[in-house]
C-alpha cells in the first residue's frame, strides 16, 4: 500500500488537499450561504462516522493526500469533534490538519484543538459592526465570535486567517477597517468574492476583487507572497512583513489550473469542484464492507472525474446545492 501512485487528475494536476466537512449543519444563517428557516439538513444516521471518515482520510493519506481541512456547515456542532481532530492527526502521512469556523463556540474549544494538533484556523467574520454583522449572520453573536478569535490567538494559534466575504453595498466600505484590526491582531485577512453556490450565493451582491487588491497594494507597497495551507488564495504582503493579505477570486480570477483539492461531505459523498456536479458516493462502499483496495480504486477513479474548471460566469444557475451542503 505505501507505494501507491500519487493521486493525479486527467490534467496533469496533483490532488493533495481534502476539505473534510464534518456536519452541514450550522449556528448561523449568512445571507450567501443557508436560507432562513433552511431544514433541509441530513439525517444523522447518513453521517459518515468517526470510524468511518478516519478511513477514508488513511486511504487517502496513502494516496498521497497531505493537508485535510474540517469544515461544515461549523464543525464545532459537531459533538467531540477534538477527539476527531486527535485521531487524524496521527494518520501517517497527514501533515497539516486545519479548521474553518465561524467562531461562535471557539472561546470553550480552542485550547483543546490546539493540543488535539489543528495546526491552523480560518476564521469568517464579514464584518465588525455588531448590526451589520447580525444582519449578515441572522444572529446577534459578534462578541462570541471576537471572544473565539482571541481565545485561539492565547492558545498559540498561528497564523490565524479572517475570512471575509465581501459584498457590494453590504460590507465593501468596512476593508480598511478590517485591515486595520487584522494588523492590531497579526492576523492574516483574506477577501472572498461570492460564488453562485445555490440561491442564497446567487442572489448574493458580488463585488469583483481587482480594484480592491490594486488599492491595498498601492496603499501599503504591497509585494507577492506565499502563506502555508495550499489553498486558493493569491497573498500580497508589506514589505516588512507586518500585513499579509490574501484574495480569493473563483469570479474575477479563477483559480482552476492549480486546483489541488476535493471536497467530502457530511454523508460521505466526494465533489470534485465547488462549480460542476461531479461526485461520486463512499459511504455505501463503507457500508458494504469494500476493502482497503476497494476504496482506494473508488477515490482514483473519482479523481478522473474532476473537471478542467467551474463555469460560474458561463452557467451561473448549475449548482443548485448550497455551500453549507458541500463543505467549505
Amino acid at each position: 500500500m505505501a507505494n501507491e501512485p500519487i493521486l493525479q487528475d486527467r490534467f496533469g494536476r496533483r490532488v493533495e488537499y481534502l476539505r473534510l466537512s464534518v456536519t452541514d449543519r450550522c449556528d448561523l444563517r449568512c445571507t450567501y450561504c443557508i436560507p432562513e428557516g433552511f431544514k433541509g439538513f441530513e439525517e444523522p444516521e447518513l453521517w459518515l462516522s468517526f470510524d468511518e471518515i478516519e478511513r477514508v482520510i488513511s486511504a487517502f493519506a496513502r494516496l498521497g493526500v497531505s493537508k485535510i481541512r474540517l469544515t461544515g456547515g461549523e464543525p464545532l456542532t459537531r459533538r467531540n469533534l477534538p477527539d476527531l481532530a486527535r485521531r487524524l492527526s496521527a494518520i501517517d502521512g497527514v501533515k497539516d490538519l486545519s479548521l474553518s469556523t465561524n467562531a461562535t463556540q471557539l472561546a470553550k474549544h480552542a485550547v483543546e484543538l490546539k493540543k488535539a494538533k489543528i495546526s491552523r484556523l480560518n476564521v469568517s467574520l464579514d464584518s465588525l459592526n455588531p448590526e451589520r454583522f447580525s444582519q449578515i449572520v441572522r444572529r446577534d453573536c459578534l462578541d462570541q465570535v471576537l471572544a473565539g478569535l482571541m481565545a485561539a490567538k492565547e492558545a498559540g494559534f498561528a497564523p490565524i486567517k479572517i475570512n471575509m466575504v465581501v459584498m457590494a453595498g453590504v460590507n465593501d466600505d468596512e476593508i480598511d477597517d478590517m485591515v486595520a484590526f487584522c494588523i492590531q491582531h497579526d492576523f492574516t485577512l483574506r477577501m472572498i468574492e461570492t460564488m453562485p453556490m445555490g440561491e442564497t450565493g446567487r442572489n448574493a451582491q458580488y463585488l469583483d476583487l481587482q480594484p480592491v487588491k490594486a488599492r491595498l497594494q498601492q496603499r501599503f507597497g504591497l509585494i507577492d507572497g506565499v502563506m502555508a495551507g495550499g489553498g486558493p488564495a493569491r497573498y500580497l504582503k508589506s514589505p516588512d512583513g507586518a500585513f499579509t493579505v490574501g484574495f480569493i477570486t473563483p469570479m474575477s480570477q479563477h483559480f482552476c489550473d492549480t486546483c489541488n483539492r476535493v471536497r467530502l461531505s457530511v454523508d460521505g459523498t466526494l465533489y470534485m469542484c465547488l462549480g460542476q456536479d461531479e461526485s461520486l458516493a463512499l459511504r455505501p462502499l463503507l457500508r458494504a464492507g469494500a476493502t482497503d483496495d476497494d476504496l482506494a480504486a473508488a477515490i482514483r477513479a473519482a479523481i478522473e472525474l474532476k473537471p478542467q474548471r467551474h463555469e460560474f460566469r458561463e452557467k451561473p444557475g448549475q449548482v443548485v446545492r448550497f455551500m453549507s451542503l458541500t463543505g467549505g
